[in-house]
């Protein structure tokens, strides 16, 4: 029974990890007033007629703190780069020099900022929803054991151990929250 619990308790850590991974990369999508390669995670670019991720038909890096440049790989790929970054609907304007693509990224107004921690939080509270979920799945397992045999003393302290873990990623989720909306806010 104990081997089943602790299976139950690495299983529940597990899934609540991918959804702190799952967070962190929809806040890496979330802009800051700063150039980060990673906005362009979901650009999607017709190449040779099959949608392709950027990344795979360029380089793509920050020249400075506001601007971003793409370099691919094969110079007849710039005009479908730069539809595919208009097309993303990121807000952002590529600019073709002939050699490459570069975006500006234009300062953050404050209602942006606002708007934009408000989406941080979101898919904040989203990731919470999961970690409950997950709780709820641990609970329903551990329940199960309880009607194969397991005492009242192990299932009152497998419930507590669940919480425990429910609140030790609960608390990473606003942390990360927390550091998120700062780098939002900072000018």
């Amino acid at each position: 029974m104990i081997e089943d619990l602790n299976m139950i308790y690495d299983e529940f850590r597990d899934a609540n990890s991918k959804s702190i991974s799952h967070l962190e990369t929809e806040l890496g999508k979330i802009r800051a007033g700063k150039a980060n390669p990673s906005m362009l995670q979901s650009v999607m670019v017709d190449y040779y007629g099959s949608p392709t991720p950027l990344q795979q038909v360029a380089n793509v890096n920050t020249l400075d703190a506001r601007t971003l440049s793409i370099q691919p790989w094969e110079k007849p790929m710039i005009e479908e780069i730069m539809k595919g970054i208009v097309n993303s609907n990121l807000g952002l304007a590529p600019q073709n020099n002939g050699e490459m693509v570069i975006i500006s990224i234009p300062p953050l107004t404050e209602e942006r900022r606002l708007d934009l921690v408000k989406k941080a939080k979101s898919e904040g509270e989203n990731a919470k929803v999961s970690v409950r979920n997950n709780r709820k799945d641990a609970l329903d397992m551990i329940k199960s054991l309880k009607d194969d045999g397991l005492s009242e003393d192990l299932f009152k302290d497998a419930e507590d151990e669940v919480q425990n873990i429910t609140n030790e990623y609960t608390n990473r989720i606003d942390n990360i929250l927390n550091t998120k909306e700062t780098e939002i806010m900072t000018i």
